[in-house]
């Protein structure tokens, strides 16, 4: 260790070597550090001084790094970054049992809000908390621990483990059907009052891709409900207000218990899944390991634990 500490140079001045360095700048690098701009100018010298080697071009009003500055930026930005990761995952293992999971708000309504008693038995030390967003955040920046995503489970900076295929299917109340009549075939649903998701930042398939997938070729016109949040979508098809596509993880316990029905019986398999994501490289707190391994299960909902009224008239 006492060679190390002599071969190496000040940690300050690789942190102000990598700033600089990424930033192409001196000034702007003194405003990320909240330094200034002679510290910086300072910090790079004694680095340089220290290995003997010219890190930047010094040009009119701007900076460049050196070719053996850029290479040694590329070392240095690595080393760092692997510091800072097995700093969080340090932190992130004493931080308690707090384990905190983003998703949508559909997500949290339709499947996770009738799990959560169970969840809360299997698991009595965790402390879950759901936080719901409109889009897909920054997991590591936000200091998340899990996350919910949709795709083919590459995904870009975070690792990844399946929860549930993808699969979709056309959901109404048993009312609605009541007042439509029966429905025969896909291109039938195309006649009926179809409920639309307008999703703003996630990606989702709609009724013309399910019409596509099914061989059944899509209006230009997508007259009916539209709504941009897919929690608002299935609480319009519970009141009746038209027909939506079901995304079966989310909805077959409520056509379980009557609430929903489905129109047609053809699903729609579409090869992507829903998984539980964190960040890459990050050793997770042994708290997020259980809740992460506990939603991969994908457990069924419990029967309610509350005795059913019957009507004795």
């Amino acid at each position: 260790m006492k060679l190390l500490r002599t071969q190496l140079p000040p940690l300050n001045a690789l942190v102000i070597f990598e700033a600089a360095g990424r930033l192409a700048s001196f000034t702007r690098a003194a405003e990320e550090l909240n330094m200034t701009q002679a510290a910086v100018s300072y910090g790079v010298k004694q680095l340089e001084a220290a290995l003997a080697v010219d890190l930047f071009r010094r040009e009119h009003q701007r900076v460049r790094l050196t070719e053996d500055g850029r290479r040694y930026h590329q070392d240095v930005t690595l080393a760092l970054e692997h510091i800072r990761r097995s700093t969080e995952t340090l932190r992130r293992s004493q931080s308690g049992t707090h384990v905190t999971l983003s998703c949508s708000t559909a997500f949290a309504s339709w499947w996770m809000l009738p799990r959560l008693a169970q969840f809360r038995l299997d698991n009595p030390g965790i402390d879950l908390r759901l936080q719901t967003t409109d889009k897909d955040i920054d997991l590591d920046a936000e200091g998340v621990s899990l996350g919910i995503r949709r795709g083919d489970g590459r995904f870009l900076g975070l690792d990844a483990v399946k929860m549930v295929d993808e699969a979709i299917i056309p959901v109404c109340s048993p009312a609605y059907i009541e007042r439509a009549g029966p429905i025969a075939s896909v291109a039938d649903l195309k006649r009926q009052r179809l409920i639309h998701l307008d999703e703003p930042f996630r990606p989702r398939p709609n009724w013309a891709d399910y019409f596509r997938a099914a061989g059944v070729p899509a209006d230009r016109d997508q007259a009916g409900l539209h709504l941009n949040d897919y929690a608002l979508v299935v609480g319009a098809a519970l009141e009746g207000q038209g027909i939506a596509l079901g995304w079966r993880h989310q909805t077959d316990h409520l056509v379980a218990r009557g609430l929903l029905t489905h129109p047609i019986d053809q699903p729609w398999i579409t090869g992507l899944a829903f998984h539980i994501v964190w960040p890459h490289g990050i050793i997770l707190a042994p708290e997020a390991e259980i809740v992460r391994d506990w939603l991969a299960g994908n457990p069924p909902i419990p029967a309610p634990s509350w005795p059913v009224s019957r009507d004795t008239r």
